[in-house]
């Protein structure tokens, strides 16, 4: 897909800042188009990407199914739109302003930080990605192809700030950063589930301890 293969460059390149948004107004087709989406993201953040249909999101946006179904052709790509958006999304609330940060420790920390705070967000709502991952794991497709590209980028570029603080010097020279993203994010499907499921108090100040512990395991200061 055109689309994520471009979105997999913006977000590995992590010297990137986020492209500008501008230029001429969406027309009205695409604006309604993007109407929709933003509508079906917030309907499958409740019920998630299985629930979503077209005649469940034409219902809530007023239109006619016919007038839905006229922008995405199919329910495919009903859903795999609401990923792309979702996905958008994250990268401008967790990726980009971390770019903004010095390479290596100060860099993973943001990340980690605006997960953190995108994740506490979702907590009455639910996170696409994770709820995703449980509807689709074992469906193969194109929705579970589009969910899976979009982790893939994610945790791609999870990597590439924990490579970029190991040749920093801010974690140690012999760590797996396969591992270390691994631990980290374990740490976000742990507060997830805490705090989203179980409802336990502290469950957030628990991931961010957490998280100092994985940095203080492979070499970093915690307060580093």
């Amino acid at each position: 897909m055109a689309t994520a293969k471009r979105a997999r460059l913006e977000l590995v390149s992590a010297d990137e800042t986020a492209p500008r948004r501008g230029g001429r107004p969406l027309a009205k087709g695409q604006q309604t188009k993007a109407a929709i989406v933003d509508a079906a993201l917030g309907l499958a953040a409740h019920i998630g990407l299985e629930g979503l249909s077209i005649g469940a999101v034409a219902e809530l946006t007023g239109m006619s199914k016919s007038g839905v179904f006229a922008h995405f052709g199919s329910r495919d790509e009903l859903q795999i739109s609401v990923v792309r958006e979702y996905h958008r999304r994250f990268e401008e609330e967790v990726f980009y302003p971390a770019m903004r940060e010095p390479r290596g420790l100060p860099r993973l920390r943001a990340l980690f930080a605006n997960w953190m705070r995108r994740t506490s967000a979702e907590i009455d709502s639910g996170c696409i990605y994770i709820s995703g991952a449980v509807e689709f794991d074992d469906r193969p497709g194109p929705v579970r192809e589009a969910l899976a590209e979009s982790v893939n980028i994610w945790q791609a570029a999870m990597v590439r700030a924990i490579v970029q603080a190991r040749e920093e010097g801010h974690l140690r020279a012999d760590i797996d950063e396969q591992q270390v993203a691994f631990n980290i994010h374990g740490l976000i499907l742990a507060l997830h589930y805490e705090a989203r499921f179980l409802r336990r108090p502290g469950a957030i100040e628990r991931a961010l301890a957490g998280f100092d512990d994985v940095l203080a395991r492979y070499g970093a200061s915690s307060t580093g």
